[in-house]
C-alpha cells in the first residue's frame, strides 16, 4: 500500500497537486481541511471545535485531527493507499500517524514537500481567497499568522520523516504539469 505525505506551507499547491497524484495513482486523498469542513457542515463535536482553532488561525489539536484521520481510514475500504494532504502538522501528530498506521499494518512509503518562497505563498493564498469563500485566505494577519505556524511548529516534521529516509523536496513554484512530473519520479521510486 502506498502512503504519501505531500508537505508544504499553505498556498504551496498541495490540494492541486494532491489532485493530480489521486488521478494518476488511484490513492484515496486525506486531507485535514476536508476532514474539518465535513464536520463542520455536520455540525459535529469535534468540527465545532476545529472551527474554534482555524478561525482564529491556529493548528487544531492532534487528539482532534488523529480521530478524524483514524475514522477516514477505517471507513474507506479496498483503497491502493492514502495521500495525506497537510497532515500531519506536526511531529507528534506524525509519531501518532505511525503509530495509528502500524495498528493497520501499513506505515508512510515517503513524504514529498513542495518548497514555496513566502511572498509567492502570501499572493497564490490571497487569490485563492477571492474563489475559496474562506476569510483566512482574504486577512493579511491570518496569513502571516498560518506561515509563521507553519515554520515553528510544522516544518520539523520535515527533519522527523527525514530521519527515516523518507522525505524528499521538491520546488514548488513553476508549471504545475513539471511540478506534477517531479512529483511522479519521487512516487515511481518507492
Amino acid at each position: 500500500m502506498l502512503n504519501i505525505v505531500l508537505f508544504g506551507p499553505p498556498g504551496a499547491g498541495k490540494g492541486t497537486q494532491s489532485e493530480k497524484i489521486i488521478a494518476s495513482y488511484g490513492l484515496t486523498h486525506l486531507s485535514t481541511g476536508d476532514l474539518f469542513r465535513k464536520h463542520l457542515g455536520e455540525g459535529t463535536d469535534l468540527g465545532n471545535l476545529a472551527k474554534k482553532y482555524m478561525d482564529e488561525g491556529h493548528l487544531v489539536p492532534d487528539e482532534v485531527v488523529i480521530q478524524m484521520v483514524e475514522h477516514k481510514i477505517n471507513t474507506t475500504e479496498e483503497s491502493k493507499g492514502f495521500i495525506f494532504d497537510g497532515f500531519p502538522r506536526t511531529t507528534a501528530q506524525a509519531e501518532a500517524l505511525d503509530v495509528m498506521l502500524g495498528k493497520h499494518g501499513m506505515k508512510i512509503s515517503g513524504m514529498i514537500a513542495l518548497d514555496v518562497p513566502q511572498d509567492i505563498l502570501k499572493e497564490r493564498i490571497k487569490e485563492r481567497g477571492k474563489t475559496s469563500g474562506r476569510a483566512d485566505d482574504q486577512d493579511e494577519e491570518k496569513i502571516n499568522t498560518r506561515i509563521k505556524v507553519y515554520l515553528a511548529e510544522t516544518l520539523p516534521v520535515a527533519a522527523y520523516y527525514e530521519k527515516q529516509g523518507k522525505f524528499k523536496n521538491i520546488n514548488g513554484v513553476g508549471k504545475i504539469e513539471e511540478i506534477f512530473d517531479e512529483i511522479s519520479s519521487v512516487i515511481n521510486s518507492y
